[in-house]
């Protein structure tokens, strides 16, 4: 299992970082690999992702999400991981989005992408574009406000 972070300061108020983040169906336009991402219910999604010559299909659950603060979820199938993207206020208008994640790479391609550091650049750069499509906007494209604590432990 590898971990990965990375973290990118955005030019947009939190709240406007957070609602954009929550439409998850629009990650493919700033996520590198993601063909299409449907949100199959409030805590579950389904996700379609090439990693090289692989295609991948994998369910997801958001084990946690908190208005404006974090969203944190778990792979039900397929590749495995698991992460959280934080969202942290600097000023009225900057937020310091952090994304940490561990993921186990299934086959050989996937762990020779891990070794050399492919999926760590690939975070990063998603993160990168994250940026570039909030700040390009005048506005999130729509926002989920609900609130899912932490499961029992």
């Amino acid at each position: 299992m590898s971990s990965l972070t990375a973290t990118v300061d955005v030019e947009v108020p939190v709240r406007t970082a957070y609602n954009q983040w929550t439409q998850f169906e629009s990650f493919p336009r700033f996520m590198e690999g993601v063909e299409t991402v449907e949100q199959l219910d409030d805590r579950h999604t389904h996700w379609r992702i090439h990693v090289g010559p692989s295609i991948r299909e994998f369910d997801a659950t958001i084990t946690e999400q908190h208005p404006d603060e974090r969203v944190a979820w778990k792979s039900d199938s397929g590749p495995e991981h698991a992460g959280v993207i934080t969202f942290h206020r600097l000023d009225a208008n900057h937020t310091r989005v952090t994304a940490q994640m561990e993921v186990d790479p299934e086959g050989f391609a996937e762990n020779v992408a891990d070794k050399l550091g492919v999926l760590e650049h690939r975070v990063k750069g998603d993160l990168k574009r994250f940026k570039q499509y909030i700040e390009e906007r005048p506005h999130e494209t729509g926002a989920w406000r609900g609130d899912i604590p932490r499961p029992d432990a």
